[in-house]
């Protein structure tokens, strides 16, 4: 399909699903996302290999097949939501909202330091920006992949921007460009669970080794800023806020050695986040090196 196509038929699905009710949609789309998560065999495999690190290597046949299903169906209704975002006023946003934690949001962008919010691949974090933005009125601004064609992801640019969020591109220019946008005050969302390029770190995740994002360390031990684990997860017609305290981000020693301890905290408060609602963890590609392993190579392979 032509870029030009690609982009124009996300642009008529979104408007075709501001037109569904609620209730059927969320169900609908639910529905659909058990039977498009059927297809796909390596994709399901690496879905499965993230929810036994989650919830046990004893998670077996049909409680591992309805897990797995549950991860695809939640993934669909994120998407669901996530596209009926630009036709929602700022006191429907709000009305769908609730939150915990948000006061150390508050706390450290009214002390000026300045905010990152950390957040693994959970929940719906668009519909908790957009709350961000529109309702409690702080400038946001998301790193996220490029994505291809271009063409496509001007569009999401230009949709993310429709509902309050700004958008910066995952890249060589990110780095100074989050660091303009803290300056100017805005609350920056780093999706963080999942290492892409640029610098990173091992860490000890569910229990094995992994390379996550070095960039929400990097940031908070150069700029200051409050360094704040968080997610959303998704409910009906709504979101549920969680910011947890911010992870110390203290310069103690050499500064490689402190982006590794950030870190490593930062990927013990995702594993809380995760485990509480696991279900809701979107990670469908592989994030760890035994994920890469071929099926039958010995010990990478976790079935």
């Amino acid at each position: 399909m032509a870029a030009s196509s690609v982009a124009l038929a996300y642009r008529l699905g979104s408007r075709a699903v501001q037109f569904v009710p609620w209730r059927m949609g969320e169900a609908a789309s639910r529905g659909l996302g058990r039977i498009a998560g059927r297809f796909g065999p390596d994709r399901r495999r690496t879905v499965e290999r993230h929810v036994r690190r989650v919830q046990g290597t004893d998670l077996t046949g049909g409680d591992l097949r309805r897990a797995v299903d549950d991860v695809f169906a939640s993934y669909a209704n994120y998407w669901f939501q996530s596209l009926r975002l630009p036709a929602m006023d700022p006191d429907e946003i709000d009305a769908g909202f609730t939150e915990e934690g948000f006061e150390h949001v508050v706390e450290a962008q009214e002390s000026g330091r300045g905010v990152i919010i950390a957040m693994p691949h959970l929940g719906g974090w668009e519909w908790a920006g957009s709350w961000v933005s529109r309702v409690v009125e702080y400038p946001v601004a998301a790193v996220v992949e490029p994505l291809e064609p271009p063409e496509l992801f001007e569009w999401f640019r230009d949709y993310r921007r429709s509902y309050g969020i700004e958008v910066i591109a995952l890249g060589p220019d990110a780095g100074g460009e989050v660091q303009r946008a803290l300056h100017d005050g805005a609350v920056v969302v780093l999706l963080s669970d999942r290492h892409v390029g640029g610098s990173g770190v091992d860490v000890e995740f569910f229990g094995e080794v992994t390379t996550l994002p070095a960039g929400p360390a990097l940031l908070a031990l150069r700029t200051g800023a409050a360094l704040i684990p968080a997610t959303a997860y998704i409910r009906r017609h709504g979101c549920h806020g969680v910011a947890r305290p911010p992870v110390p981000a203290q310069r103690k020693g050499r500064f490689r050695d402190d982006v590794a301890r950030v870190t490593q905290a930062l990927a013990a408060e995702f594993e809380d986040l995760i485990r509480a609602e696991p279900e809701q963890w979107h990670l469908l590609q592989p994030n760890w090196p035994s994920d890469r392993v071929p099926a039958g190579n010995g010990a990478g392979d976790r079935g």
